[in-house]
């Protein structure tokens, strides 16, 4: 029985599972997305969160750490790079996993795991968000502020048409 274990063993060897959790994090620190089955993504979030969070202070020793996980040069120069400048002041969750359906071949459940702050979608409704109109208020509160701020400007465009009128006469 397996009361109380809680890893995945993903069908595989220790020595295999962890080479595949190391292939697994290097692309998805160079790529950014990759396309995985849902188990594995699952397994690869939680072997990859710790790093990234290891990552956002770029010591020696942590860089070292991070390297005898991943033995990858270019994707620890990548995590300590772009990757920590991104994810610096964010406190957690900086992974995304998608489900995209079933694989033809054996229906596996397949996902799309990727990093959160790299999505130019999602990051760039963000932004468009924050530059919109402010929330709208509650009708407790007194409605909105849009609608209080144009009340007066259309009583001050009936003031100048009447002051237009009388310069007229």
């Amino acid at each position: 029985m397996r009361h109380g274990d809680k890893v995945n063993n993903l069908g595989r060897k220790t020595a295999h599972r962890h080479a595949l959790m190391m292939n697994l994090g290097n692309s998805l620190i160079l790529h950014k997305r990759i396309f995985t089955t849902l188990a594995k993504a699952k397994a690869l979030r939680g072997y990859i969160e710790p790093i990234v969070n290891r990552a956002k202070e770029n010591t020696t020793h942590n860089r070292r750490t991070i390297f005898s996980v991943l033995e990858n040069k270019f994707s620890i120069d990548e995590l300590f790079g772009p990757i920590a400048s991104k994810v610096g002041d964010r406190p957690g969750g900086y992974t995304r996993i998608i489900k995209t359906g079933f694989r033809p071949g054996d229906s596996a459940e397949m996902a799309m795991i990727e990093l959160v702050d790299f999505n130019e979608i999602y990051t760039q409704n963000k932004n468009t968000a924050k530059t919109a109109e402010p929330k709208k208020k509650t009708r407790r509160a007194g409605g909105t502020t849009a609608k209080k701020a144009a009340a007066p400007k259309k009583k001050a465009a009936k003031k100048d048409d009447a002051a237009e009128e009388k310069t007229e006469e």
